[in-house]
């Protein structure tokens, strides 16, 4: 088992197959023009399996798939087929717009369960946020995959004066379909403009729902990220992931492998563990994950801390969200 200083156990490993994004929301991706990594500096198919193996064989019993987007890259295929024959259990994040394309093959692949990114039922905000006219495409593709009967999370960043006005309209979604919605603090990146007055915190988004609906709180369940609540007579269910004002690093089991092969042992650290370079060389890399998630700060990559008025992204030594893999 891969266990670091403060006991936790880290079974869980987040993969990034890519850094390119076909979208280009401003809270992930800095830049309208953005210097992609070259094929090259990807880790390779075999690679990605043959590191997944070694984390595996260390305990690792979970690995979800994460870009940029994931289903852009050319090879993904072959990446997921490779990876489903492993004892592991697989799911993948996606912004949802080639879902279409990829249905079946994730069926084959035996993932059950999608998180798919939506911040806004909107389809003139979709397009204001995301640089991108594929709000109907995105949508078709989350009712497709419903109806497939796979389990749909949805993830939605919440920003203050942006879109936290439809907060209510995510929670009246669950009412008549299974879909399981994620609001997400609005967390600082690199470039990604994060100022405190734009978080619409766990509080606030409780107190906003309360407010049109009785809820009722689901019990939580070991190593889980979100805290969750259902409403009577719903479908679908919602959740709260509050990174910024209670966050739950007591409990976390996740490490996070970028595309090009660079282990980061919290989403906030400020370093990072160079495995691809050391495996390419057919050194062993397993010293190297036992001492990165040893190095593993207590919280929030010891970066910052809940004190919102005083966090100074200046300082926070990090890289953007679509270069880490969220």
């Amino acid at each position: 088992m891969i266990i670091d200083g403060f006991n936790r156990v880290h079974n869980y490993l987040r993969i990034s197959l890519t850094d390119n994004c076909n979208l280009r929301c401003f809270y992930c991706m800095p830049e309208e023009d953005y210097e992609f990594t070259p094929p090259t500096g990807l880790m390779q198919p075999d690679e990605i399996e043959s590191i997944a193996k070694i984390f595996i064989a260390q305990g690792v019993n979970k690995i979800r798939l994460t870009g940029g987007e994931p289903l852009v890259r050319k090879d993904v295929a072959n990446i997921i087929m490779r990876l489903s024959k492993l004892p592991v259990q697989l799911t993948i994040t996606t912004n949802g717009t080639r879902l279409h394309e990829f249905a079946d093959l994730l069926e084959n692949a035996g993932i059950h369960s999608l998180n798919i990114s939506l911040d806004t039922l909107n389809k003139e905000k979709f397009s204001l946020m995301t640089k991108r006219d594929q709000f109907e495409r995105v949508y078709g593709n989350i009712q497709l995959m419903i109806l497939r009967g796979f389990h749909v999370k949805i993830n939605m960043v919440v920003i203050k004066n942006l879109n936290h006005d439809e907060i209510i309209d995510f929670v009246r979604w669950t009412r008549n379909e299974p879909v399981h919605v994620r609001f997400i603090e609005f967390m600082p990146f690199t470039g990604n403009r994060w100022e405190s007055h734009k978080v619409f915190t766990w509080q606030q988004i409780l107190e906003m729902i309360s407010s049109e609906f009785d809820i009722l709180p689901l019990e939580k369940e070991k190593h889980e990220t979100a805290k969750k609540y259902i409403i009577p007579g719903h479908r679908g269910t919602f959740s709260v992931i509050s990174t910024m004002s209670a966050p739950f690093c007591s409990d976390c089991n996740r490490m996070r492998l970028t595309a090009n092969g660079k282990m980061k042992n919290c989403l906030f650290s400020q370093s990072e563990t160079d495995l691809l370079t050391p495996f390419r060389n057919k050194e062993d890399i397993i010293p190297l994950i036992y001492q990165s998630i040893l190095d593993k700060k207590k919280a929030l990559g010891g970066q910052f801390t809940t004190d919102l008025e005083n966090i100074h992204t200046e300082n926070i030594i990090n890289r953007s969200m679509i270069t880490i893999g969220g």
